[in-house]
């Protein structure tokens, strides 16, 4: 808890690390439907032991200060619909700018974990002026939800390297729920802020936060088209 910044200083103090340009300008992949991302885990799941760990020493290090759900209001005629569109813009151009800035950071903050996989807390991450991918992940995930993006849009996964069975930590946003965005804090999976079907070579195990989790299992209507 010492030495760190709080509130609207915090905030100012993080968005002043911000680079102004940079970020990914490829174009957008077709949407990805191949997995239903928010499947319950079955009883024996070991991940999701591994995150109910992390998540009680989360909630009890560093409570959530937005609590409350974001809603997206309806479009009420064109004023609306520029708003919305200028808004959205803006949470891409931001999330773009946390992409690069994270990605510039690892590089002095980079602490690997040694032979003991420990998943730090947002907090822990701070005393120890940096972490592996899970700890550097989690300033991503608490910067966007920070700044207001939407709590049932913003999460944590873990993903795997089809070719070789790593794992690795990203934040995924779920702007489109069939094809979210992935921010990844070390670049060893992407760089920049691609879609994941942008990232064919890796595939999402787990979605979660500090309160949910959910596995990535095959979507009901890809697994129907296939028989």
């Amino acid at each position: 808890m010492r030495g760190r910044l709080r509130g609207p200083a915090r905030i100012a103090a993080l968005l002043a690390c911000l680079s102004l340009g940079g970020g990914c300008s490829s174009s957008l992949g077709p949407p990805m439907s191949l997995y239903q991302y928010f499947a319950a885990p079955s009883p024996g799941d070991a991940w999701s032991l591994k995150i109910r760990g992390w998540q009680e020493r989360e909630r009890v290090s560093a409570p959530d200060p937005n609590a409350a759900e974001h809603v997206n209001p309806q479009h009420l005629g064109d004023l609306r619909a520029k708003y919305d569109a200028f808004r959205d813009e803006n949470r891409r151009e931001l999330a773009r700018n946390v992409a690069k800035w994270i990605q510039d950071q690892a590089r002095d903050h980079y602490i690997a974990d040694g032979p003991i996989d420990h998943w730090a807390t947002f907090e822990e991450t701070f005393e120890r002026n940096g972490d592996d991918c899970d700890g550097l992940e989690l300033l991503v995930f608490h910067f966007l939800r920070e700044l207001g993006f939407p709590q049932d849009q913003v999460f944590r996964a873990i993903v795997v390297r089809r070719t070789d069975g790593q794992h690795h930590m990203v934040t995924l946003w779920f702007e489109d729920p069939n094809d979210p965005w992935v921010i990844d804090p070390t670049g060893a999976m992407t760089s920049g802020m691609p879609r994941l079907s942008q990232v064919p070579g890796w595939k999402a195990l787990k979605v979660f936060s500090e309160t949910r989790d959910f596995t990535v299992a095959p979507s009901k209507v890809h697994t129907a088209a296939r028989h």
